[in-house]
């Protein structure tokens, strides 16, 4: 665990904001010195706070089809669930992959080209796999709120 003093909750919030900042301009928004601000940003990557930096592309530009979907596995060991992770997780359609509880064991998100497209990753994620026992798939038709940020400063504790 890393220590976060409320120098490096600054550096987050507008990291979060806009992470193509130049080193300057992040240091003048934090009101450090470049040194310093390149500095606690490595240190903040290094201790894996920050995970990367990445472009966030509009889906009514980009075009697709989105689907949330739950799913049940029939048997539900450890060696089951990684297995099934393991499967979800190296497919490209999958954006996220999260294991939750209680009720269905893995919500996917998945970012698709169109309803084929969509078959086709059920097919191999779904009716492949024995494990599967019940899927429910909800298809994206507005998206009113897409937020990654973090609120830090209500969550992380700080060092001072």
């Amino acid at each position: 665990m890393i220590a976060l003093d409320d120098t490096d909750l600054h550096l987050l919030e507008v990291l979060q904001g806009d992470a193509s900042l130049t080193n300057q301009d992040l240091a003048a928004a934090v009101n450090v010195s470049a040194a310093t601000g390149l500095r606690r940003v490595r240190r903040l990557a290094e201790a894996g706070v920050i995970e990367r930096r990445v472009a966030l592309l509009s889906p009514s530009v980009v075009g697709g089809l989105q689907a949330l979907v739950e799913l049940q596995l029939d048997r539900q060991g450890v060696e089951h669930l990684d297995a099934f992770e393991a499967i979800a997780v190296a497919d490209a359609a999958v954006q996220q992959c999260w294991r939750v509880s209680p009720g269905p064991d893995f919500v996917l998100v998945l970012w698709v080209a169109d309803m084929a497209a969509y078959n086709a990753a059920a097919a191999r994620l779904f009716t492949q796999h024995a494990n599967v026992r019940n899927v429910k798939t909800f298809f994206a038709t507005k998206r009113a709120k897409f937020e990654p940020r973090i609120d830090v400063r209500r969550v992380v504790r700080t060092t001072s």
